[in-house]
C-alpha cells in the first residue's frame, strides 16, 4: 500500500519539534479526516533557515510533513511556493488515492507560512506621555 520511503518517513520523521524564535507559526487542518499540522519557520534573508512541525494525523500525514520539511529547508520563499501536493507525493514515490489529501496539508501549511511572513506589518503605534 505504501512505498518504502513513505514508511521510512513515517517511522523516522524528520524535523519534528518547535522553533522557539520562529518568524512564522501556522496551523492548518483537514476537518474531513481530523489531521492537523502546526508549522514553525525560521526565515533569514527570504530563505527557510529552519523548519519544524507538530503533526496530528495518519501515517501518510506524518510522512508527507516529514518529506515536505526536507524539501523546503534551505530554500527561498519563492521555491517554497513551488512545492505542491503532487511534488510531495512524487517525492514519496506516490500515495494511495485516498491519502492524497494528506500531501495537501503540508503544501497548504508551507504556502500559508510564506504568505503570513510576507504580509505587510502595521507600523508601531506611537503613544504620547500624558504627564
Amino acid at each position: 500500500m505504501y512505498s518504502d520511503i513513505v514508511m521510512e518517513h513515517f517511522k523516522n520523521p524528520r524535523n519534528v519539534g518547535v522553533i522557539k524564535d520562529a518568524n512564522v507559526v501556522v496551523k492548518v487542518g483537514d476537518p474531513g479526516c481530523g489531521d492537523a499540522l502546526l508549522v514553525f519557520f525560521k526565515i533569514v534573508d527570504d530563505r527557510v533557515e529552519d523548519v519544524k512541525y507538530k503533526i496530528f494525523g495518519c501515517g501518510a500525514a506524518i510522512a508527507t510533513s516529514s518529506i515536505a520539511s526536507e524539501m523546503v529547508k534551505g530554500k527561498t520563499l519563492d521555491e517554497v511556493l513551488e512545492v505542491t501536493d503532487a511534488k510531495i507525493a512524487a517525492a514519496l514515490h506516490g500515495l494511495p488515492a485516498d491519502k492524497m489529501h494528506c500531501s495537501n496539508l503540508a503544501a497548504t501549511a508551507f504556502h500559508a507560512a510564506v504568505n503570513e511572513y510576507r504580509k505587510p506589518q502595521a507600523p508601531p503605534v506611537e503613544t504620547k506621555d500624558e504627564n
